[in-house]
């Protein structure tokens, strides 16, 4: 994921495209490459090539997010929606008279926190939740590149990459669930452990949210293998009518 923070919209837009430019660059050299050995799978290579750096960068994301717990004070904490009072010092107004634009009071909901000085199980639960989502991110590309590296040895349809998707279908389910789970628990942890329970910023509940984000893409991952397992039985079927020609032509040519 690109993400750039800037005061200027300009700046952050500039910065967002010379990120984009550097994705186009390395498929651009890819595509070059290829044209000039000849190549007939540009596309593939191009999504191989793309594929295989998102799982390198993210395992390289991976080994710094775990030396962070152990090397860090501090807890990065990003939940789905944390629900919190409404601040005292933030205007709000309830009436019903009012007719210029105000907002209602009561409360609101938090997305990312920061906690310093933070325990040990704070960090390593923190640290799971962002470990639990960058691998849930990940999947997507591991399977591109499981399919891009066996179309170009010719295994298309395959076991490898049936039971890639399909394991691939089941770790997405898994990881997926864990990261909205693991983000909620750890983000009223983190809250737990900087105020004190008679404040009012103590949450007294855990507030935990799954979305349907991992379900659709463990079952979009499972429709893809059992298309690419039709397709190995389609192509297993073909061979086996090929030979029965063959045999037949063969037959037929030892009669004349």
């Amino acid at each position: 994921m690109l993400g750039f923070s800037s005061e200027n919209l300009g700046t952050s837009l500039a910065q967002i495209g010379v990120g984009l430019a550097v994705i186009a660059a390395i498929v651009g050299v890819v595509v070059w490459r290829g044209k000039r050995r000849g190549s007939r799978t540009l596309a593939i290579d191009a999504a191989l090539t793309v594929s295989a750096w998102w799982v390198i960068l993210s395992a390289v994301g991976a080994l710094i997010l775990v030396l962070k717990v152990f090397a860090t004070d501090w807890a990065e904490i990003a939940s789905g929606a944390l629900w919190v009072p409404w601040p005292a010092a933030l205007p709000c107004d309830d009436a019903d008279g009012v007719t210029a634009a105000v907002l209602r009071c009561g409360g609101g909901s938090i997305s990312d926190i920061t906690v310093a000085n933070a325990s040990v199980g704070l960090r390593v639960l923190a640290g799971a939740a962002q470990l639990a989502t960058l691998a849930f991110t990940t999947i997507p590309a591991a399977m591109v590149m499981v399919i891009c590296f066996q179309t170009l040895r010719g295994g298309t349809f395959s076991h490898t990459v049936t039971r890639a998707l399909t394991v691939g279908a089941a770790v997405v389910l898994v990881l997926g669930v864990a990261s909205d789970l693991l983000g909620s628990i750890a983000a009223t942890a983190g809250l737990r452990e900087v105020f004190p329970p008679e404040s009012r910023w103590y949450p007294m509940t855990f507030q935990l949210t799954v979305t349907p984000l991992p379900f659709a893409a463990a079952l979009g991952l499972a429709a893809l293998a059992a298309v690419f397992r039709q397709g190995m039985r389609l192509q297993r079927e073909r061979e086996r009518l090929q030979q029965e020609t063959e045999r037949l032509q063969k037959d037929t040519e030892g009669l004349v």
